[in-house]
């Protein structure tokens, strides 16, 4: 129970922290927020590699946070969005077979370029959402509600109904029980979500569900990058939570695949 209020106490902290952000502070705040956030993801990724990981900790944290200076310049005026995030899609089907086939090798000299896969593509999209006159902080928010309803919903349901497991080999504490619970937990917040800014429910729902369902895959993928590094949490920064990359793992597959939709859906423009 204990762990629990932790986890509850530092969810609300995050969640005040972002609505004091997205809401009371100029836009550029909000982008800075999100690009420290995908920063300190990297400084972990870089610990995947092993022993002796300070080095790699602190190049690959360098070349992201210089990937996100460069590409927040050049995309979308410069270089497209879409093709990037369909190349994302694509890394997440390969994540996807690597999670099904696990355990498998992940050799250290692929462990960082992954990591690039994973994170630069989301934070594109979150930076698209926030920034995009048909979206801004109000349906960036409600995509990150979406995607932290399913994590909820599938905890507590798993814990009170999970008995078959969805992959014992990677998270053993998962369930098909807890699948479900949590994608009709993203199914109302959802809709109430569109009600709340006139969007359309139905597409809304369509593609919060999607968006959901993929977040699974970024989860078990960072999941098994970790057990190749022999680690429990990716860091300790959020007492209850563990480190950035246990809070945004399943945002890293979900963002791509929300934005993607919303262009498809008509409801953000391409």
């Amino acid at each position: 129970m204990n762990k629990l209020l932790t986890r509850i106490v530092t969810a609300l902290v995050l969640l005040a922290v972002l609505l004091v952000v997205f809401f009371r502070l100029p836009p550029a705040a909000a982008v800075g927020l999100l690009a420290l956030f995908t920063v300190a993801a990297a400084w972990e990724w870089g610990g995947f590699v092993g022993k002796n990981a300070t080095p790699w900790r602190l190049a690959f944290a360098a070349l992201v946070a210089g990937a996100l200076a460069l590409f927040g310049t050049l995309v979308p005026e410069k270089i497209p969005l879409m093709p990037i995030l369909y190349g994302s899609l694509l890394w997440w089907v390969l994540a996807a077979v690597l999670v099904l086939r696990f355990p498998v090798n992940l050799p250290v000299i692929w462990r960082l370029p992954c990591g690039l896969l994973v994170l630069i593509p989301a934070w594109l999209a979150m930076l698209a959402v926030l920034r995009s006159p048909a979206g801004g902080p109000e349906l960036l928010l409600l995509a990150l509600a979406v995607v932290w309803a399913a994590d909820v919903g599938a905890y507590f349901t798993g814990r009170r109904f999970g008995r078959t497991r969805l992959a014992p080999l990677v998270s053993p504490g998962k369930t098909w029980e807890g699948v479900g619970g949590g994608l009709t937990a993203t199914a109302l917040v959802a809709a109430a979500g569109a009600w709340a800014l006139n969007l359309p429910i139905a597409s809304l729902v369509l593609i919060s569900v999607a968006a959901a369902a993929i977040s699974i895959i970024g989860d078990l993928t960072v999941s098994i990058f970790k057990r190749a590094a022999g680690l429990k949490d990716s860091g300790s920064l959020f007492p209850g939570h563990g480190g950035v990359l246990d809070r945004i793992d399943s945002l890293t597959a979900a963002m791509p695949l929300f934005v993607v939709c919303a262009v498809w859906l008509g409801l953000l423009p391409s």
